[in-house]
């Protein structure tokens, strides 16, 4: 969303999209952090048409999207009893995270209830839910009074679209895909995500926004590592969640990530990447200038040295670099910090797809 000209839906719009799901339809919602594109989570032929819109192995699990009624009469959301359909041990950690940061960026794992679609799991026995922050989101759920699917709404793999346009642009030519426009994601990446299913650690899954660090600070719940657990042999037991394959957010332009002061080093070491090369580069940094530029053209692209406006517009730089044809495009490795480890994250998975050749990843 940006600013005050945010299109917000009339009611009419979000009840054609409340319809649509109901009648079994995709419709591609605004979210706080990317797009998505939503399906009624209860409905088995609703969640397979996600899988072939975007071309999505049937057992990579999707997250299920909640919001709470708009009671203004009541202190505090009884989230126990709205996750009750869909969440079997919410435990009072979970509680203290539900309370904090929803709605917002952060998905959390449960043991899922035994009425949840296996299709919506990838089989497993467990479920990610979330509460979207964004308010054509919220007022879409409200009405709908049901849970959503809506893992971003782009093909599988790819760069997840944080506008409208991204979306129509990624399914053109899809027939009777409604996009609801809620302007541009303010946060840019997709949710952290939490694993509480073990019950008695919470672990991180997916970096994003929120960190462990605000998560320990605000309610006091230690966050864990996946790595910090091994030896319970658990590392095992860990449930396959949303975006954790190694190639994915990706262009189809080869991107490559370069250390601080290194560019000719990366170019050196693409010489098969021929003249045309986008360097992003820290707007707190000087000029790369041209000298001994191996190079024939280059642009550069200033990107901010905020982890916060970089993560917003992360998605967006990559959509259209990857349209602009380039031969590379090169990325500064982000600084260490806990703040920068979402899109840490976003990016090496990018460059590990990315490239002409990115769809034979993505089984990887």
């Amino acid at each position: 969303m940006s600013g005050d000209s945010t299109p917000l839906h009339s009611s009419a719009v979000i009840y054609e999209a409340v319809q649509t799901l109901r009648n079994g339809g995709l419709v591609a919602i605004p979210a706080e952090t990317v797009y998505g594109l939503a399906a009624d989570a209860k409905n088995p032929d609703a969640i397979k048409k996600i899988f072939v819109a975007k071309e999505r192995p049937s057992n990579h699990p999707l997250i299920v999207h909640l919001a709470a009624p708009d009671k203004f009469d009541q202190p505090q959301i009884d989230w126990i009893a709205l996750l009750a359909p869909w969440a079997r041990d919410v435990s009072e950690d979970a509680l203290k995270l539900i309370n904090q940061f929803w709605p917002g960026p952060l998905t959390l794992v449960f043991k899922k209830d035994k009425g949840v679609l296996n299709e919506l799991t990838g089989g497993q026995d467990t479920v990610a839910i979330r509460a979207p922050a964004h308010p054509i989101a919220i007022g879409l759920l409200r009405k709908f009074k049901g849970g959503v699917a809506a893992p971003s709404a782009n093909r599988f793999g790819k760069v997840s679209p944080t506008s409208a346009a991204d979306v129509r642009q990624e399914f053109e030519g899809m027939l009777g895909l409604m996009v609801l426009d809620g302007g541009d994601c303010d946060v840019g990446i997709e949710s952290t995500i939490i694993d509480l299913s073990s019950g008695d650690k919470a672990v991180l899954l997916r970096p994003g926004a929120i960190t462990p660090s605000e998560i320990m600070a605000k309610t006091g719940v230690r966050v864990y590592l996946p790595g910090e657990i091994k030896g319970d042999n658990e590392k095992e037991d860990l449930p396959k969640v949303s975006g954790s394959l190694k190639a994915h957010y990706a262009p189809t332009t080869p991107l490559r990530l370069y250390a601080p002061g290194r560019v000719l080093d990366a170019l050196s070491e693409f010489p098969d990447t021929k003249s045309r090369v986008a360097i992003a580069v820290w707007d707190s940094e000087s000029s790369l200038g041209h000298d001994g530029h191996p190079a024939a053209r280059f642009e550069e692209v200033e990107i901010s040295s905020d982890s916060v406006a970089f993560a917003s517009c992360l998605y967006r730089s990559l959509r259209d670099l990857d349209q602009q044809g380039w031969d590379l495009i090169l990325f500064p490795e982000p600084p260490v910090g806990e703040e920068w480890d979402g899109v840490r994250d976003r990016l090496q998975r990018a460059c590990f797809g990315s490239g002409p050749s990115s769809s034979n990843h993505d089984s990887n």
